[in-house]
């Protein structure tokens, strides 16, 4: 017990000698916190510039048309000639453009409205909201259109009570909080791939020893090579539990970012995920035969399953293939877990995330142990 805890403490005062070490266990999670500070902070709805092209005159269903799109939250409105449309959607000046073609008030008095086009370069993200609005409104309209029939004194009148409506909408405005959602998923994810590349790190401190002979000098008093693996997987767990907590500190109190559940929820499964991360990283050493062949092992295996398993983006955007990978990855049931935990799901309610994730580590240790116990050849590092 003597020699283990001599071990520990050697092993900690050797890794934060340098404030290198410092850097790359505490400073990289929170530069990538930071990064997704930076990538979400200025996304949001924002201010939707539509430009309108009226060639239907001053027909009064057009121009109420206008009026209404003018009242929409969010939109900011400009009437314009169709070259000055063309050339400031072209320049990004304006987001879309709305054209009213002769003949759209008629079309709406008939009930199947026509002659109305919405042109952008910015595709759905910025005509959704517009459409959406639209196509409630003049439904309504032709509806009255087709009530009416030809009975243009009929169509005057439902139309007239229907603009002048006697009740009142009340609205309430709603925090949209997607973007701390994305911004907290793309956090833990770089975290994810630091802790990885860092569990890595400390695991190649038993190649080193083993190649500046450090390891047999050891061996060569009581301690046992048990006692010493089990030294470095202690000490690689405190660091890893360091990184979580730091991480989420940092997140909540230095850049106020609200995950929308509690920072405490999120350390179990970040400490279940980080035990097959020190797994991975001693099987990644045992198949080594030097410190180069494991970074090279680890870089070929954590970077992509990190892209893979959506740490660097949002998995709505991935191809439905991708998504299917993803699911045989550890990362993408420890972002999953937190997901649930975003909608409400109580963290009991995840056991079977946590199971998947301990079958992970349990899988990796078992092919660690299975191949040092298959590799007591010293000499290669000779």
């Amino acid at each position: 017990m003597n020699e283990m805890l001599w071990l520990i403490r050697k092993t900690l005062m050797e890794t934060f000698r340098s404030k290198k070490s410092w850097f790359t266990y505490l400073g990289l999670p929170i530069a990538g916190v930071l990064l997704s500070l930076t990538l979400y902070s200025n996304a949001g709805s924002g201010t939707i510039h539509v430009g309108i092209i009226n060639q239907d005159g001053d027909q009064v269903i057009t121009q109420d048309t206008i009026r209404f799109i003018e009242r929409l939250e969010s939109i900011k409105v400009t009437v314009i000639d169709e070259q000055t449309m063309r050339e400031q959607i072209v320049s990004g000046e304006l987001d879309s453009g709305i054209v009213f073609e002769s003949g759209y008030a008629a079309s709406v008095r008939k009930g199947a409205p026509a002659h109305m086009n919405i042109v952008s370069v910015k595709g759905e993200q910025v005509t959704a909201y517009v459409k959406a609005m639209l196509h409630s409104y003049i439904g309504n309209l032709a509806a009255i259109g087709k009530v009416a029939q030809a009975d243009e004194a009929k169509f005057t009148k439902l139309y007239t009570a229907y603009h002048e409506q006697s009740y009142k909408l009340h609205t309430v405005t709603l925090q949209d909080t997607s973007n701390v959602t994305r911004m907290t998923n793309q956090s833990i994810g770089f975290l994810i791939m630091f802790m990885m590349l860092s569990a890595v790190n400390m695991s190649e401190i038993i190649l080193k020893e083993k190649e500046n002979r450090t390891f047999l000098r050891l061996l060569s008093s009581p301690m046992s090579a048990r006692s010493y693996v089990f030294s470095n997987i202690i000490v690689n767990m405190f660091i890893l539990l360091l990184q979580i907590i730091v991480t989420l500190l940092v997140m909540k109190n230095v850049f106020g970012i609200d995950a929308g559940v509690s920072y405490g929820q999120m350390i179990l499964p970040l400490f279940v995920f980080a035990l097959g991360a020190i797994a991975l990283s001693l099987m990644t050493v045992a198949f080594a035969k030097s410190r180069a062949g494991a970074g090279a092992i680890s870089n070929l295996i954590i970077v992509p399953s990190c892209l893979l398993a959506g740490c660097f983006f949002p998995m709505e955007i991935m191809p439905d293939t991708v998504r299917k990978i993803s699911t045989f990855l550890p990362q993408h049931w420890l972002l999953d877990a937190v997901n649930k935990l975003q909608q409400g799901y109580s963290l009991g309610s995840l056991y079977l995330n946590i199971a998947i994730l301990l079958a992970f580590a349990t899988v990796f240790a078992l092919i660690a142990i299975y191949r040092f116990g298959r590799n007591n050849d010293s000499r290669q590092f000779v």
